[in-house]
């Protein structure tokens, strides 16, 4: 499971520095707080799929993206 969190957090770090956007910014957008999307982007954290839609509706990318 390792290694499914973490190849879920690099594709959101992807896609949020494709974005342009900060940590900061994004869980902003998501309404998360930059430290939770730290941990998952690093891969400590699962995220919950509430986190998850939250998340892609704020990069705008569809969540499938995400998730592959």
């Amino acid at each position: 499971m390792l290694a499914a969190r973490r190849a879920v957090g690099e594709r959101i770090r992807i896609a949020r520095v494709h974005a342009g956007l900060s940590q900061e910014k994004l869980a902003e957008r998501a309404g998360m707080d930059r430290q939770a999307i730290g941990r998952i982007e690093l891969g400590h954290a699962s995220p919950l799929l509430d986190n998850l839609v939250r998340i892609a509706d704020a990069l705008g990318v569809p969540l499938a993206d995400l998730v592959r």
